[in-house]
């Protein structure tokens, strides 16, 4: 198992490398030689196993560990964050403690308590990461895990995205998480806790059903363990078929596109579906399914659909909608427009200082720093780095318009951005969303030649070089991602 794990640590290290020398970092700027961890520490027995396997094959200068107290359990939480502290402790690793209020945070933001406590420790988390310089956030999930998340998947109604299980590598805004015990069942975590005779503690709230995984793990799998023993090994090799019939499947619908996408040029942030097209198309309730599904139309919004599409009603003036999109329907096409679009295609606010500031519900935070030796220049994910004095107040954040274009960093020639969203795989959503920066002139928000795009990519005239004095940070400061 350690020599498994050390084998993982390895790829995983390799790929962030290769990331450092993808990111936007000022030549001047040495990479480190070594990759920085930061491992999410419950006091459970995963990442309890975790912490040790870690401190095996890393060496504890690289990696450091964060444990949430959600005052949820009051002693008992009390006692796990005791004994992760002397844990790392022990091992002389460098801790973060953070205590919350989970039920307040639940009660201010109308959510359960499950989800505020994982909001907050991947806020959290996230937040560690950028100010201390962490290159990825490590969780303890395992093989069981992954087999839970499928069945929950598949009660949910996720289409073959949600049969792809959790992601061994998932990029968010403020971190990258990465997953090295994914193939590990918790029975070889048992052998490895009771060999090394690795300290614990039990959350006696994983015993109990309130919630729907721990109904599924403490009531459904017992049962498919009696029907297959090797269950949890059997559902995570049907992930991995899974994901490659989800790959198979996309390149077959990204194909079909061109044929029942209609008026691509003149739909100004719309999808127009020709009906015709689609209904000549073999398996086209699934092609229809993937194109509605990522603006946020739901299994009964396309039963509808797919209803009155094979009947002899009417298709023209019906009228569907999601939280983000308009469905309509007219004679020979279906439209899906954006209501963010209708709302803020013509806004821009004015970013006159320091603060944070909120458009088109994307919120984030614009800092200024004084640029010293040891600044670090990687530009993290979900940040913008830029010149201050080149980027300087004040300037313009406004809606994405068709023509925007910048000159990537490091490079010569000018990219639209359209042609960015596409390298990016942005869907329609993500679109309406993107939020660029421009520079305050006589042409205000109408300035096509952008500073940069929110949280992904800067023109090479705002990079940061030896002349700088200040540098401004803007960072994204919410998070719609899931995991």
């Amino acid at each position: 198992m350690l020599k498994q794990f050390a084998k993982k640590i390895e790829d995983i290290m390799r790929l962030i490398g290769e990331t450092q020398s993808a990111s936007f970092c000022h030549a001047e700027h040495s990479e480190r030689s070594s990759v920085r961890f930061l491992l999410a520490v419950s006091g459970g027995m995963d990442s309890m196993c975790l912490l040790d396997l870690f401190s095996q094959v890393v060496p504890n200068s690289d990696f450091a560990v964060a444990h949430c107290n959600f005052s949820l359990r009051g002693q008992e939480s009390d006692g796990d964050q005791a004994l992760v502290e002397s844990r790392a402790q022990e091992l002389g690793v460098k801790i973060f403690v953070k205590r919350f209020d989970t039920a307040a945070c639940a009660r201010e933001r109308g959510i359960s308590i499950e989800m505020a406590a994982r909001d907050l420790r991947y806020e959290w988390f996230g937040h560690l990461c950028q100010e201390h310089g962490f290159d990825a956030l490590v969780v303890a999930h395992n093989a069981n895990d992954n087999a839970e998340t499928l069945v929950l998947n598949m009660l949910r109604g996720t289409g073959l995205n949600g049969l792809h299980g959790i992601l061994a590598v998932q990029e968010r805004t403020d971190c990258i998480v990465v997953r090295p015990m994914l193939e590990m069942t918790r029975k070889q975590i048992e052998g490895y806790v009771m060999s090394r005779r690795v300290p614990y503690r039990n959350d006696s709230s994983n015993f109990e059903s309130d919630y729907k995984r721990n109904r599924i793990r403490n009531e459904v799998f017992p049962i498919f363990e009696k029907i297959n023993p090797s269950f949890v090994k059997t559902l995570n090799r049907e992930i991995g078929y899974f994901a490659e019939a989800g790959s198979i499947v996309d390149s077959w619908c990204q194909a079909q596109l061109p044929n029942v996408i209609c008026h691509p040029e003149r739909s100004e942030g719309s999808v127009i579906i020709s009906l015709p097209s689609l209904l000549a198309t073999e398996h086209w309730r699934y092609l229809l399914y993937y194109i509605l599904e990522p603006y946020g139309f739901n299994s009964a919004t396309l039963e509808s659909l797919e209803g009155l599409l094979e009947s002899d009603r009417t298709v023209s003036g019906k009228r569907f909608e999601s939280a983000t999109h308009l469905l309509y329907t007219e004679r020979d096409t279906l439209v899906v427009k954006p209501v963010l679009n209708e709302e803020i295609s013509d806004r821009y606010i004015m970013v006159p200082e320091e603060g944070i500031y909120e458009l088109n519900g994307v919120r984030w935070q614009v800092e200024v720093l004084e640029r010293t030796p040891d600044f670090n220049l990687k530009q993290p994910v979900g940040t913008l780095v830029m010149d201050a004095d080149k980027m300087a107040f004040p300037f313009v954040c406004r809606a994405w318009k068709q023509g925007d274009w910048l000159v990537p960093f490091g490079l010569k020639g000018r990219k639209k951005v359209s042609d960015l969203f596409a390298d990016l795989k942005f869907t329609q959503i993500e679109k309406a969303r993107a939020l660029m920066m421009v520079r305050y002139d006589e042409d205000l928000a109408e300035n096509q030649h952008i500073a940069g795009v929110l949280g992904y990519r800067i023109d090479d005239r705002y990079k940061v070089d030896s002349k700088t004095r200040n540098i401004v940070l803007i960072t994204i400061l919410n998070n719609t991602d899931t995991i």
